[in-house]
């Protein structure tokens, strides 16, 4: 499906439950509660993030099986947040200037990917979709979940003219995160303190291009 028939197919939904509010057919509170899902940000969440997975999946065969194995990758997603805010689909554009923002974090670190800073004034701070806590998902279609901390970096410079992130805010754990790095590096520098302190525990890079 594309983006736009989806954004169409909703919209027709919403008009057809106020024709259906109109005739005094089907009760009211039902055709409003389903009026407001279809208009929710959750809503707006999952066509973004089926829509993704859509142009994204690797998948031979006819329509209907890319569809089948696309609603389940979209669940799955959504399913791996439990707990946690619902995915979300940011779209950047590459420029001279980079990005705008920083991650931290990876396997080598025991940790998720994480957006640890937006700058200020950047591409990512302009563009307002993305957030300092939000969790790296995959990159250009590609999973960073579970993987080195290098390997995001490589598929952020590698993207061209535009870069699509799946994300979830979970601000608490980046902070948990950050506290745990914090104990460690104040542990080493109290063990070394002649020495200076090694900046590898952060594994903070600012992805910018040249």
């Amino acid at each position: 499906l594309a983006k736009l028939g989806q954004a169409v197919d909703v919209a027709r939904a919403i008009e057809l439950l106020e024709k259906l509010q109109e005739s005094g057919e089907v009760p009211v509170h039902k055709l409003q509660s389903l009026k407001k899902v279809l208009q929710s940000e959750f809503c707006t969440a999952i066509r973004e993030v089926y829509q993704y997975m859509h142009e994204t999946i690797t998948v031979n065969g006819c329509p209907e099986f890319r569809a089948r194995a696309t609603a389940k990758a979209t669940v799955a997603a959504f399913a791996a947040s439990e707990g946690h805010s619902h995915p979300r689909v940011v779209e950047l554009p590459k420029t001279d200037e980079g990005l705008g923002f920083n991650v931290m974090g990876g396997k080598e670190q025991n940790s998720p990917i994480y957006i640890s800073r937006i700058i200020p004034g950047g591409v990512a701070e302009r563009h307002g979709g993305l957030k300092r806590g939000d969790q790296l998902l995959s990159v250009n279609g590609v999973s960073v979940e579970g993987e080195h901390h290098e390997k995001a970096v490589e598929l952020l410079k590698a993207a061209k003219e535009s870069v699509k992130l799946v994300v979830r805010y979970t601000p608490k754990v980046l902070e948990e995160m950050e506290a745990r790095f914090e104990k460690l590096r104040t542990a080493r520098r109290r063990k070394q303190p002649q020495e200076h302190t090694t900046e590898f525990i952060w594994r903070t890079c600012s992805v910018r291009m040249t």
